[in-house]
Formats: C-alpha cells, structure tokens, sequence
C-alpha cells in the first residue's frame, strides 16, 4: 500500500488545483472518522480519501474499485462494499461543509455548527451540487446522517489549516 507520503507526492504531482488538493485532504479527514467508528483500516480508508480524484492508472488495485465507484454514474462500477459508499458520502460532504464555512462571516470552519449543517443539508438551493443522496448513503454502512454530519465537521475543524479554513 502507498504511504501517506507518497499520497502527497502523487497528489502535487497530478493535481494541479490548489482546491482540489484541499478537497482531497478534507476526504481523507472524513473517511478516518468513518474508518474509525465502523473498526475499519483507518490507514487505508484516509489514503483512499486521499488519493480518490488521481488517474486510476497510477493507484493500487484495493482502492481503485472504490474510486471508480465514487464515480459510479460514468464508470458504471456499483458501490458495494462499505469503502465505496463512505467514499462517496465523504466526497459529497466535504463539499456541503466547506460551503457552509465559506458563507460565515469569517469563512472559519470552527464557526459551523451541526444545526448549521443539518440546515444546510435541508436546503436543497444551498450548494445544490452537493448531491444529499450521496451523502446519505452514510446510513448504508450504519452511520445515522446526523453523527456523520457531525464526525466530518470535527475532522474537516481538525485539519482547518491544511483547508485554510
């Protein structure tokens, strides 16, 4: 399995948008939280967070079935086992949290709260490529929606710097 190190390398290697690089490691931040509460490999879950938006070309065989699946629509790989659906619950709310930080008054994660994200999650005009049915396939791998909204918010508050958030 790649480390972490090499994840970094291969993410400043391919990526080139400074954004996508913190979607990346807001992705990776979730998929720990959910590795660790469903006593998975915390290490392999994070990497695949990591590394999911790289070319398939240059990634292992163990997490590409997940990255291809989180792209399920276009590479007709269906999520099944409980890495593709978190992948792809963590991917669709990485994006709903860091639009809800961008639109406080000081653009700081650490000012969003959970009823601010179950709001959020509610308004369907609020960042409205945030596919929720995405998001909600946490509670396919028994993660109720609420505990995973609020295990991604304290691990996306965890890496604030890395988000600049």
């Amino acid at each position: 399995m790649l480390s972490r190190d090499e994840g970094l390398k291969l993410l400043k290697k391919y990526l080139k948008s400074e954004n996508l690089i913190k979607h990346s490691f807001a992705v990776e931040a979730i998929l720990k939280e959910m590795a660790r509460h469903l006593n998975e490999d915390e290490d392999l879950w994070a990497l695949t967070g990591l590394i999911h938006d790289l070319d398939y070309g240059i990634i292992e065989d163990e997490i590409i079935e997940a990255i291809l699946a989180h792209n399920y629509q276009h590479t007709q790989q269906v999520p099944e086992t409980s890495l593709d659906k978190s992948l792809i619950a963590a991917d669709a709310l990485s994006g709903l949290i860091i639009a809800a930080a961008l639109v406080m008054p000081s653009k700081s994660i650490h000012e969003v709260k959970l009823s601010t994200l179950i709001d959020k999650f509610k308004d369907k005009s609020f960042a409205a490529k945030c596919d929720r049915k995405r998001i909600q396939l946490c509670e396919d791998v028994d993660i109720p929606l609420n505990d995973f909204l609020q295990m991604s918010l304290i691990a996306l508050q965890n890496i604030s710097n890395e988000l600049g958030l």
